[in-house]
């Protein structure tokens, strides 16, 4: 018996319509969910880098001065420098109009407050406004650089 294909009326495969690209698959929402948390952690990371930069590069400035504090500088530079260094480092973590214009008791009650205690303006801190205007002075470099490093470190 032979059947003729065009009188049984078959008709050709048909395929499924295409598929969407929305909604993505589950693996692709994994793959989002993983890319943002990635995102996010080296954010975090950068940030905290950041802020422990200015410290460690504030800490090796100063270990700078104070290798070149008995050979090189007398009181008055050695003052300055600190003084100078501190004013640096506030800048760049304060608001500069909060402390670059500061001068005399209001630049050592500023050090102060960001310290938290009295040092600058009751103790070895005064030399930084003192010692930059006596032709001789003697100051205290160790109690002096251990007040700046204690400073540095808390900011």
């Amino acid at each position: 018996m032979n059947i003729d294909p065009q009188q049984l009326q078959i008709r050709d495969i048909h395929l499924p319509p295409a598929v969407h690209w929305w909604p993505p698959a589950p693996g692709w929402w994994m793959l989002l969910g993983l890319l943002v948390m990635v995102a996010a952690a080296l954010w975090i990371f950068k940030r905290i880098r950041r802020r422990g930069r200015l410290k460690r590069v504030a800490l090796s400035e100063l270990r700078r001065i104070e290798t070149r504090h008995p050979a090189e500088l007398d009181g008055r530079e050695f003052a300055a420098e600190l003084s100078a260094l501190l004013r640096r480092v506030s800048i760049s973590k304060a608001d500069r109009s909060q402390c670059a214009g500061l001068v005399g008791e209001e630049w050592l009650g500023f050090l102060d407050k960001t310290l938290g205690d009295r040092r600058f303006t009751q103790g070895p801190g005064r030399a930084l406004i003192e010692a930059p205007y006596r032709p001789d002075v003697e100051i205290d470099g160790d109690a002096l650089l251990g007040l700046v490093r204690d400073w540095v470190k808390k900011q």
